[in-house]
Order: C-alpha cells, then sequence, then structure tokens
C-alpha cells in the first residue's frame, strides 16, 4: 500500500487582488524551479488551517489570517522508488501584514503578482485551481 503524505496551504491575497507565489529551494522532479503557493506539513497537533499560516509565514514572510477552505489537490509522486499519494488542503488567506522577503530557507524568492497571472503561470494545474477558486470566492462576497 502506497504511502500517505499531508500538508496545508494558503492563496494569500491582498487588498488588489494580488496573491503570493515562491520559488522553493527544492526543484521539481526533473530539477527545472517551480512557481508555488506556499504549503507544508503540519507540526504537531496543529490544525489544517494552523499549518497553513505558520507555511504562509515562514515560507512567504507575511501573516493572514484565514477565509474559508478552498479544498484538497490530491496526487501522486515518487520518492525513493516509492509511490507516495499526498494531499494538500488549502484555505483562502487575507493578508494582515509582513513582507515577502522575510521568508525562510526553504524559498528562492516571494513576490505578489496579480491572481490572474498566477492562474496562468503556477507549475501545477491543482495550484493554479486553488487560485480560481480563490477568486471565485471573492467575486462572490464583494
Amino acid at each position: 500500500m502506497a504511502a500517505t503524505e499531508f500538508s496545508a496551504g494558503g492563496v494569500v491575497v491582498n487588498a488588489d487582488r494580488e496573491v503570493i507565489v515562491i520559488v522553493p529551494t527544492r526543484r521539481a522532479a526533473d530539477g527545472s524551479r517551480v512557481l508555488a503557493l506556499p504549503k507544508g506539513h503540519p507540526d504537531g497537533t496543529e490544525s489544517s488551517a494552523e499549518a497553513a499560516l505558520r507555511e504562509v509565514r515562514e515560507e512567504a514572510g507575511v501573516d493572514a489570517e484565514v477565509v474559508g477552505s478552498l479544498g484538497e489537490v490530491r496526487y501522486w509522486y515518487q520518492r525513493s522508488g516509492k509511490r507516495i499519494a499526498k494531499v494538500v488542503e488549502f484555505f483562502l488567506l487575507r493578508y494582515v501584514s509582513g513582507d515577502v522577503e522575510d521568508h525562510d530557507h526553504e524559498v528562492e524568492h516571494a513576490r505578489w503578482v496579480p491572481a490572474a497571472e498566477a492562474v496562468d503561470t503556477l507549475t501545477y494545474a491543482g495550484e493554479r485551481n486553488m487560485v480560481r477558486a480563490a477568486l471565485s470566492r471573492l467575486e462572490q462576497a464583494s
């Protein structure tokens, strides 16, 4: 049976409808750079939402607040010849404070981009879908 991994992440949106994207130091399987949303594994007894907020603070240098869940992205990948099922729960997060230059060592750089640009440029389809879901949610709320 395949191992299953869980992570939580966020689509951080500011007042200008920009979202934070990151370039992790870890490369894709083919060695290429990845443009991604901040995400990571929960620590200890953290809830998914708490993990998403912490990962955004660490990887993107900002504090945010949870607006709501956007759903899950599910995919498979290989590590050391083992097939691993990955589930990532994403949250719509509202920017509160901080600077994207204040990210940790796991990230080459973090930056704000217009949400529409993120939909076109994020590496993974599941993450592009999460930004679409965030935009849809914001449209419904306005």
